[in-house]
């Protein structure tokens, strides 16, 4: 899914070094030892896998972007066999692990190296094709601005980037794209900008909200997300550890319900008392963690950042159940070009 771990940023930020969020946390909670093996299903910048690799423990690494697999392959080659280096999506990390795991690592969003490359069209700083495709393969976010029903269009903004002019956007982009497609991210961008305005004192760009439900939305990341937790508990050995960084309230959303409703006991009531209880599968292991000060001065994307953790026990795995997480009912990512 998410290509990362150097650090993450939204669609209008500028450059950043690749400076991998929450490490010291991330360590402390996933407690790497020689000999242990652990999947790191965003390898990104290759931060993390680089600080398990020096505690002495291996890595599985997982990117779905083919740029990432390609830049970590000297690592993986200095790595004396401990780290092995997959392409693909992490929701199916349990595939690639021969026995249970010690550990696995999820660092959701996109990366900073994603954002800085213009020719991915995931930012809008620099001008470049409407893609935001992490895999660098599937529809674009061209094809779903002009394609897509404004009706979903108005979904898409709404639910996942939260923006409260979405239907306006949505009808402004299905009049506008009728003469002359949207093909640039700085022609969207200046476009959004034009319709909603943006006050000198504004913090972000107007058109932030739509570009992230965008890349959401291309890349099924809360989808993604949803099966990499459930792949998690498949792979994880009991005491294993689960750590998720995540970078705004949908995300962390769907990592929170996850942990409370395997790490709790389902009890039946009056109403359903055929409710079958089930024996956790996860003991949550503390609070949430945010950075502290000094970190997110230094860093500014780490602002938002919140980790959860959760420890495997040894009750068998259960069945795997999207309906916790809520989801609302969006377009198929895959139907996109249906047209208007």
């Amino acid at each position: 899914m998410m290509a990362g771990n150097g650090g993450r940023e939204d669609a209008g930020g500028g450059p950043a070094p690749h400076i991998p969020v929450l490490l010291q946390e991330v360590l402390a909670a996933l407690s790497p030892k020689a000999g242990e093996t652990f999947i790191d299903g965003t390898y990104g910048a290759g931060g993390y896998t680089r600080a398990i690799l020096e505690a002495g423990a291996s890595v599985i690494a997982i990117d779905r972007d083919p740029d990432a697999i390609g830049a970590g392959r000297a690592l993986e080659a200095s790595s004396g066999g401990r780290l092995r280096l997959v392409s693909g999506p992490f929701s199916n990390l349990d595939t690639h692990a021969t026995q249970a795991v010690d550990g696995v690592v999820l660092d959701v969003g996109v990366s900073s190296m994603q954002l800085d490359q213009a020719g991915r069209g995931f930012s809008f700083r620099l001008d470049g094709p409407l893609d935001m495709r992490m895999s660098q393969s599937g529809p674009t976010a061209a094809d779903v601005v002009n394609t897509v029903k404004a009706g979903d269009l108005t979904r898409i903004f709404g639910i996942l980037g939260e923006e409260r002019h979405a239907g306006r956007i949505a009808r402004m982009i299905d009049k506008r794209r009728a003469g002359r497609p949207f093909e640039r991210t700085r022609d969207l961008a200046e476009a959004i900008e034009s319709l909603v305005g943006r006050h000198p004192k504004d913090r972000i760009h107007p058109a932030t909200r739509v570009f992230q439900a965008l890349r959401i939305f291309v890349n099924d990341e809360l989808g993604e997300l949803a099966r990499a937790l459930h792949a998690a508990e498949r792979t994880l050995k009991p005491g294993g550890r689960l750590v998720v960084v995540t970078f705004h309230s949908l995300e962390d959303r769907i990592v929170k319900r996850f942990i409370a409703d395997r790490s709790g006991v389902a009890s039946g009531s009056r109403h359903m008392p055929e409710v079958r209880e089930e024996e956790p599968t996860f003991e949550k292991s503390g609070k949430a963690i945010i950075a502290s000060a000094d970190e997110a001065e230094r860093n500014t994307r780490a602002r938002s950042a919140k980790l959860r953790a959760a420890i495997r026990t040894h009750a068998p795995v259960r069945r795997e159940d999207h309906s916790i997480f809520g989801f609302p009912r969006l377009p198929d990512v895959r139907s996109s070009g249906e047209g208007r």
